[in-house]
């Protein structure tokens, strides 16, 4: 489907188009595409620009689901997708992104621009769960500002009791819930 806010490699400009749309100001990049650069930058957008990424078999989860939802303004430089799709899929690696072939449940899916992104309750648990720095500090984040979608965590983790380091994640959202101001690594929150 051709959007009127967002531009693809070969789709109605080449590449050498849309970079030149670029350096004039006219474009920005965003995800796999191009948009406008006086368009605002919507969960829409984001997720609709990794269509050609995802496709019907991957999904977006942890820090690019996080970005899709609008837990970061910053896109991640390697997007992490899970397989969606009921059957196993070969991934071509580039350096772009992270394939994780267990399969995301349907239940933890959201559609956003037509494309499957981990829901915002289980992209925090994923995230708070991780072993990177990174990813801690974007869950620890996330769960101080939104308090909303920190509750969705917790309740999504109690359904789950014995998912995969999920003790990690519930201290972390724990530790939020009682208004301590120091995070993964000394990060501040105040």
């Amino acid at each position: 489907m051709v959007s009127p806010f967002l531009f693809f490699a070969d789709e109605r400009l080449s590449l050498a188009e849309l970079t030149a749309a670029c350096l004039d100001g006219i474009l920005v990049p965003l995800g796999e595409g191009f948009m406008p650069a006086d368009a605002a930058e919507t969960p829409w957008m984001r997720g609709r620009s990794l269509a050609p990424l995802l496709g019907d078999r991957w999904g977006a989860v942890r820090a690019s689901a996080a970005w899709v939802h609008g837990a970061v303004s910053a896109e991640p430089a390697r997007h992490h997708l899970q397989r969606v799709s009921p059957t196993r899929q070969r991934a071509l690696s580039d350096g772009r992104t992270v394939y994780h072939d267990v399969r995301l449940p349907l239940g933890d899916t959201v559609v956003v621009g037509g494309v499957p992104v981990s829901t915002p309750a289980r992209t925090l648990v994923d995230l708070a769960r991780a072993d990177s720095a990174k990813e801690h500090r974007i869950a620890w984040q996330w769960a101080v500002d939104d308090r909303r979608t920190r509750r969705a965590a917790a309740v999504w983790l109690e359904r789950h009791p014995r998912f995969p380091y999920g003790r990690r994640a519930a201290e972390l959202l724990s530790a939020v819930d009682a208004g301590r101001t120091v995070g993964p690594e000394g990060l501040r929150t105040t």
